[in-house]
């Protein structure tokens, strides 16, 4: 099993509780660099993986497999950690591994514990209070889109449909009890509630076409 684990902007008290836990039980623990890798060493040994910051794709992909192959080689066995600043699901080193390791390695089992991102750590330091919509970008072109208090989703997905959206997500009451997490467009309810998110995305597909 794989796990990736948030460690937060830097801060090592802004660690959660839950990322501390799998750091200290995981079998082993990689780390994309050396502030990652101090945020990781109160708590557990951890070997730094080379990810090389250059354009070249072929360089890159190189490295992505290599990386891809150590990770395996004992996430196939055991539990192991690979903890990285921010968030695992944000714009991450985590992401393009995880990647590379369901095309090559879709056998093994791989979860992220979240941590505190840029986006909601650059909001505290800030101390700026977004409470309406607002556009995330690294410059790319956007191909997801984030809904939240979704109490329409039927709605929503019909609207997003309109927009070139393809594909869905719907969440609701994540991390409790009652969380419910639904991947089937057709299995979208008509009706929400305030905690209740609508993911959309457009496809590679039609990204290529474009």
């Amino acid at each position: 099993m794989l796990i990736g684990v948030g460690l937060g902007p830097g801060d090592p008290q802004l660690l959660t509780l839950k990322a501390v836990e799998t750091l200290k039980n995981s079998d082993m623990v990689y780390v994309p660099g050396r502030l990652a890798a101090d945020l990781v060493e109160p708590y557990t040994d951890c070997k730094i993986l080379d990810f090389p910051m250059t354009k070249d794709n072929d360089v890159l992909n190189a490295v992505w497999k290599n990386n891809a192959d150590i990770v395996v080689e004992q996430a196939r066995n055991g539990t192991v950690a690979f903890g990285l600043i921010g968030d695992p699901n944000f714009f991450s080193t985590f992401s393009h591994l995880s990647r590379v390791i369901h095309e090559h390695h879709p056998d093994i089992n791989i979860t992220t514990i979240p941590g505190i991102s840029s986006i909601t750590s650059f909001a505290s330091k800030a101390d700026v209070a977004i409470d309406t919509s607002f556009e995330v970008s690294d410059g790319t072109d956007i191909r997801s889109k984030i809904v939240l208090k979704a109490r329409r989703p039927l709605e929503i997905v019909d609207s997003l449909t309109r927009d070139g959206f393809d594909n869905f997500i719907f969440a609701e009451r994540l991390f409790s009890d009652e969380e419910r997490i639904i991947k089937t467009r057709e299995d979208i309810p008509a009706k929400g509630n305030y905690f209740s998110i609508i993911y959309a995305k457009k496809s590679t597909a039609e990204s290529a076409e474009e």
